[in-house]
C-alpha cells in the first residue's frame, strides 16, 4: 500500500492506493498545517481501509505544510501532485486550475500527466480559498453555503479591490448601503473568477480541456463564473479535495 498526504493551510487529506493504483481509502480533515490534522487524516484513512500503519510501504507528503511533516519518504510540491492526481482521475486534461487556501495556480500538463508549465498567484489572497473565508465572515454564512447564496443573487455587486483587506471593507460598505447579501456574495465570486481568469491568461490555453481541483472546486457557482470568464467548460472530479493526496500516493508508488 502507498500513502499520499496533502497538508493544506486549512485542511489535511490522505489517500491510500494499492500496487495496481486502485483507490483503497481517502479522508479529509478540517485541520491544516501546524495542527494534528495530518495525523488524524492518516488514521482515518487507515481505519476506513481496515489497515495498520505497517501496511504502508512508502509515503509522500505534499501541500502547504509538507516541510513540517517528518515521517514521509519524500516531499513533493502540490503543483506536481495535483497534476498527477487529476491525470489519474480525468482523461484528456491539458490544463488544471488549483485554488488553494493561500494561492492559486494554473498548470499546463504533459500528455503523461506531469507538469509542463505553470503560473502561480501568491501576492494576494483575493483569488484564493482564504478570500472565500473572508466572504463568509462578512455575509455571516458558512463557506459551504456561499454557492447557494450567490445563486440567489440577481446582479452581482462589483468588488473591485484586489487586496483582501480592502475588498472586505468594500463588501461591508456595500452591505451598509443596502445591497443584498446574495448580490454581494455573487459579486465576490465574480471577482475571484476574474482574478483566476487573469492568471490563466498568462499561459496560452486555447482549446485545452481544463479541470479544477482543490476544495474551492466544490463551490459550483464559482466554477460556473470561472467558466464564463474563460469561455470554456471546466471539468471537476468527484473528489476535488483529495486530488493532491492522490498524486502524492502515485508518486509514493514510484519510489
Amino acid at each position: 500500500m502507498y500513502l499520499g498526504i496533502d497538508i493544506g493551510s486549512s485542511t489535511s487529506k490522505a489517500v491510500i492506493i494499492d500496487n495496481a493504483e486502485n483507490l483503497i481509502s481517502q479522508s479529509v480533515v478540517p485541520l491544516g498545517t501546524g495542527t494534528e490534522g495530518s495525523q488524524q487524516a492518516i488514521e482515518k484513512a487507515l481505519k476506513n481501509a481496515g489497515l495498520d500503519a505497517s501496511a504502508i510501504k512508502k509515503t509522500v507528503v505534499t501541500g502547504y505544510g509538507r516541510m513540517l511533516y517528518e515521517n514521509s519518504d519524500k516531499q513533493i510540491t502540490e503543483i506536481s501532485c495535483h497534476a498527477r492526481g487529476i491525470s489519474k482521475c480525468l482523461d484528456g486534461v491539458h490544463s488544471l486550475i488549483d485554488i488553494g487556501g493561500q494561492d492559486s495556480k494554473f498548470i499546463k500538463l504533459s500528455p503523461d500527466g506531469y507538469v509542463e508549465n505553470f503560473v502561480i498567484n501568491e501576492k494576494c489572497a483575493a483569488g484564493t480559498g482564504r478570500f472565500l473565508e473572508v466572504v463568509g465572515r462578512v455575509v455571516g454564512e458558512d463557506i459551504d453555503r456561499l454557492s447557494a447564496l450567490a445563486d440567489k443573487g440577481k446582479e452581482g455587486v462589483n468588488i473591485s479591490n484586489t487586496c483582501t483587506v480592502f475588498a472586505e471593507s468594500e463588501m461591508i460598505s456595500q452591505l451598509a448601503k443596502g445591497k443584498k447579501i446574495e448580490d454581494v456574495t455573487l459579486g465576490a465570486l465574480k471577482s475571484i473568477a476574474s482574478r483566476v481568469a487573469g492568471m490563466c491568461s498568462r499561459l496560452s490555453y486555447g482549446n485545452d480541456v481544463i479541470a479544477m481541483s482543490g476544495g474551492v472546486a466544490l463551490n459550483k457557482r464559482l466554477v460556473q463564473e470561472i467558466q464564463k470568464e474563460l469561455d470554456t467548460e471546466i471539468k471537476v472530479p468527484d473528489d476535488p479535495q483529495t486530488i493532491g493526496a492522490l498524486g502524492a500516493a502515485l508518486y509514493a508508488k514510484e519510489l
